[in-house]
């Protein structure tokens, strides 16, 4: 029988035409795995054109600063629309859900394809940002009027944009019809995984909000190429309108990317502490579903200093901090699975730890934000930087890394190294802290960020010197963890089928790596099935 994962081929030949036209689930996944990293690599390297160029004061690297904002436009762009939410919501869920819910593939399969390749066209496009002779220069948020204005291709980011939304649109109409109608008889609702209830909440979020991004961007670009006159003030327009559109889908999208990310590490936690979920429902409905309902009333919290009317910001510092309740339950059903765990701190548990701290410096960081008196002091400064990558960026890519270690057994059939994968991790965890701690304080003091250069702040240089160092020391870390995987691929241990011993039914039920059609018979389990029943596993 034919093997579907990495190692697909081995015995009969790679052929490239079978993963053009493919519709098989897992080699979707394994695409859209490709395509995700490669988009963090090479937003990696803007990052690290981008503190090099800040670790000293005047020009570095360039002396124009639409270079620099080139840099940072393709940096955010593509960190989030390329790699954080494809690796999440396209990577994970196409290989994780069928053989979660014990079905054979999606519901939809060619629809899931022309997911991928929507995803594969819209890197494609944002890599021509390097090719074309205007590259796009709006930083990543693609504010008016600067959009407008400038001399760069705001239609390029605009299609891009639209491309992946439509991917994202076309996976959560397919993962929620397959999660609802193709569940095997025994896997009720109450008998989720977590990552499948995430997943779902992600999606729900995706469909209604992914249409408002795709509006606004749209506008943007009628506004400077049509003629339009949406946000120009001079016509009766506002810049305003733009920002809200542009936050109202970018701040639920934090948790298009967060949920799915704990819903990896609570399969992690509670098979390498060998527990059951604490709390499970409290997570699933207060949890999950209480972050959906507050999803879309918190955007107004980046608006503070943008004109927002006295009565909507004291309502939005409420909302505000009241995310917080959901988001903190599912924090703290993660730590309460380990309480008394017989935790095995092999790589993928040491990067779910890892999330641990890095979430929580990034949850702390964010009360300030919350509350509009505060936040007009570090509007615009290092501190939103630092507090996002906290939050987000750096803690996200930990449960996309280590959820990537957990998963490469069943992916390839083969057992990565733990020596090189702690290093990965050592030389990552450190990284981060020396690189966005410092950021904190230099908020705090009031460096602004998107600049080019801080002339006016030369008494930051030696700080900035050594924060560029520390983001060499991230750089470091995903070369070492690019490279334990090709070392797993060319010279790994055969991978047994269930190697971490979950008691999930993708480990329980079928090979690593999973045969065409997932399972050799169809699944059907018994009344007392649960994918977290480790009593007497301990």
């Amino acid at each position: 029988m034919r093997e579907t994962g990495l190692t697909a081929g081995t015995e009969a030949g790679f052929r490239l035409k079978e993963w053009i036209f493919t519709t098989d689930h897992k080699r979707i996944a394994v695409l859209y795995m490709i395509g995700s990293f490669a988009a963090f690599l090479l937003a990696g390297l803007m990052a690290m054109l981008m503190r090099t160029e800040l670790a000293s004061v005047g020009p570095t690297l360039t002396d124009n600063p639409t270079n620099y904002n080139v840099w940072l436009y393709f940096h955010g762009a593509a960190m989030i629309l390329g790699y954080q939410i494809p690796a999440v919501t396209g990577y994970f869920a196409n290989y994780y859900v069928p053989l979660m819910i014990g079905a054979k593939d999606v519901a939809f399969p060619r629809l899931n394809a022309m997911s991928v390749w929507l995803f594969w066209m819209g890197i494609v496009v944002a890599l021509l940002t390097f090719v074309i002779p205007d590259p796009p220069d709006i930083m990543w948020t693609g504010y008016p009027p600067y959009s407008i204005i400038t001399e760069g291709n705001t239609a390029f980011y605009t299609f891009a944009v639209l491309l992946i939304g439509f991917s994202s649109i076309a996976g959560g109409v397919n993962f929620l019809t397959t999660i609802i109608r193709m569940r095997a008889p025994g896997v009720t609702w109450g008998k989720l995984n977590m990552f499948i209830w995430c997943l779902m909440a992600a999606f729900v979020i995706q469909l209604i909000f992914v249409p408002i991004l795709g509006d606004a961007v749209i506008m943007l670009s009628m506004d400077k190429y049509l003629g339009t006159h949406f946000f120009d003030v001079a016509a009766g327009g506002s810049p305003l309108l733009y920002e809200n559109l542009f936050w109202f889908y970018s701040h639920p999208a934090v948790y298009v990317i967060l949920l799915p990310a704990m819903g990896v590490l609570f399969e992690i936690v509670a098979t390498f502490s060998k527990n059951r979920i604490f709390n499970y429902k409290g997570a699933v409905y207060g949890g999950v579903w209480g972050t959906v309902g507050l999803s879309g009333v918190v955007w107004v919290h980046h608006l503070y200093v943008s004109g927002t009317a006295e009565w909507l910001v004291l309502i939005v510092v409420f909302t505000t901090l009241l995310i917080s309740v959901p988001v903190g339950l599912l924090f703290i059903s993660m730590v309460g699975t380990l309480y008394k765990g017989a935790i095995d701190y092999k790589t993928p548990m040491l990067y779910a730890a890892g999330f641990l701290f890095l979430f929580l410096i990034g949850g702390l960081t964010g009360i300030p934000n919350a509350m509009s008196a505060i936040y007009i002091h570090i509007h615009g400064t290092q501190w939103i930087v630092a507090h996002f990558h906290y939050v987000m960026a750096v803690s996200v890519t930990s449960a996309i890394i280590g959820g990537t270690y957990y998963l490469w057994p069943k992916l390839t059939g083969k057992m990565y190294s733990e020596t090189l994968g702690k290093l990965g991790f050592s030389l990552f965890f450190l990284g981060v802290n020396l690189t966005f701690g410092p950021w904190l304080y230099l908020g705090y003091k009031g460096m602004p960020r998107r600049s080019y250069d801080y002339s006016q702040f030369p008494e930051f240089e030696p700080l900035q010197r050594f924060i560029t160092y520390g983001s060499y020391l991230i750089f470091a870390a995903a070369l070492v963890v690019l490279a334990s995987w090709i070392h797993s691929l060319a010279k790994g241990e055969r991978a047994s089928a269930n190697p971490w011993g979950s008691r999930s039914l993708e480990w329980t039920h079928t090979q690593s790596p999973p045969p065409p059609g997932n399972f050799e018979e169809p699944v059907n389990l018994p009344e007392d099935w649960d994918p977290y029943d480790y009593a007497g596993n301990r």
